[in-house]
């Protein structure tokens, strides 16, 4: 326990006085978001034009300081396989988003990668992370919802669902970083929640199959995660002084995706993350409709922008995705408590 507060302890003080530095750095550089002019709405973010992009820089590395700080203080801790390669997957994943973010900027135009590249970017880092989790911790290629379940995937088939599970959530997150501190709120929550639910499995080794070192290990790094994200929301709520940009919310996504194939909780993540699964898929309702019936079902995708547009201010959309995405992690957690107490023997 003790592990789990300096990480987060140390990622949120590092967070919130080491992004007014970047801010400066960025903005004595240059390095602003840039706002498309085509959307149906630019004059409402006309105003953001200019702040300060690429913030996820202080989120990742406060976080990985955050780890390794933990780890330091707390000789019976050890270095555990899984916390280090969840660390590996949000720093590949970072760095593209980086590579991302900075030729958008330097380009001067709102795009950075190309699709192709991005996604290329992101497959090699998630097939990067599928390999090490194999080979190197040895995962369970069980599927698993609250834990393992009766049936083994086997290598191929987990190294599929491993980089489709990763790359959908980075960008997942991706999608839902279009409002001041809407992801950096939400994955706030859903950190915490994981947290949770790996010092649970450390707590409670026998029930689970994660070891007990790689689930402390896991829930050290979740735990620097929210405080880094919380740190950031600091200066990342609305008006926000800085944006995450890819850097951040890829990060965020890998980690969230690493956190649960690596906790064997694979499909509690779409439950806990619930609010990324709805901005996928309205993204992908909204392009499957106009690309086949020349007709929008959305005013405008991400879903959140679909209320904007409405006529919802901006705060109170956050605001009200922030508590839907509280009740899909207290929904996620009920589950996992559930599961539980039904296992014989778990309590007693």
């Amino acid at each position: 326990m003790i592990a789990l507060l300096i990480a987060a302890g140390v990622a949120f003080t590092l967070t919130v006085l080491g992004t007014p530095l970047l801010i400066r750095v960025l903005h004595s550089r240059g390095i602003g978001q840039l706002i498309r002019d085509d959307g149906p709405f630019t004059h409402l973010h006309a105003a953001k034009a200019g702040t300060p992009t690429m913030g996820g820089i202080a989120l990742v590395g406060a976080a990985v300081v955050g780890y390794l700080v933990a780890h330091v203080r707390t000789e019976q801790l050890k270095f555990a396989r899984t916390g280090l390669t969840l660390i590996t997957i949000v720093v590949a994943l970072a760095v593209v988003g980086f590579v991302d973010d900075y030729l958008g900027v330097r380009a001067r135009r709102n795009l950075g990668l190309r699709k192709r590249g991005k996604i290329a970017g992101q497959f090699v880092a998630a097939a990067g992370f599928a390999l090490l989790a194999l080979n190197w911790v040895h995962v369970s290629t069980h599927l698993s919802f609250t834990r393992d379940l009766n049936l083994n995937m086997g290598s191929s088939i987990w190294f599929f669902v491993a980089i489709v599970v990763v790359v959908g959530s980075a960008n997942g997150v991706n999608l839902t970083d279009g409002l001041d501190g809407l992801a950096a709120g939400s994955a706030t929550l859903a950190f915490a929640a994981f947290t949770v639910i790996t010092f649970w499995e450390f707590r409670h080794f026998g029930v689970y199959h994660v070891q007990p070192a790689a689930a402390i290990d896991l829930a050290v790094v979740s735990a620097a995660l929210m405080g880094a994200c919380g740190g950031f929301l600091y200066w990342n709520a609305a008006p926000a002084r800085i944006f995450m940009g890819d850097t951040g919310s890829m990060a965020i996504g890998g980690a969230l995706a690493g956190l649960a194939l690596l906790s064997q909780t694979l499909l509690l993540l779409p439950i806990l993350g619930g609010l990324y699964v709805i901005e996928t898929l309205s993204v992908m309702a909204q392009v499957i409709s106009f690309r086949g019936f020349g007709r929008r079902v959305l005013r405008m995708a991400p879903i959140h922008h679909h209320f904007e547009v409405g006529g919802w201010p901006e705060f109170t959309v956050i605001v009200r995705f922030w508590l839907f995405a509280g009740v899909c992690v207290a929904l996620a957690l009920g589950l996992f408590y559930a599961d539980f107490i039904n296992i014989p023997g778990a309590i007693g």
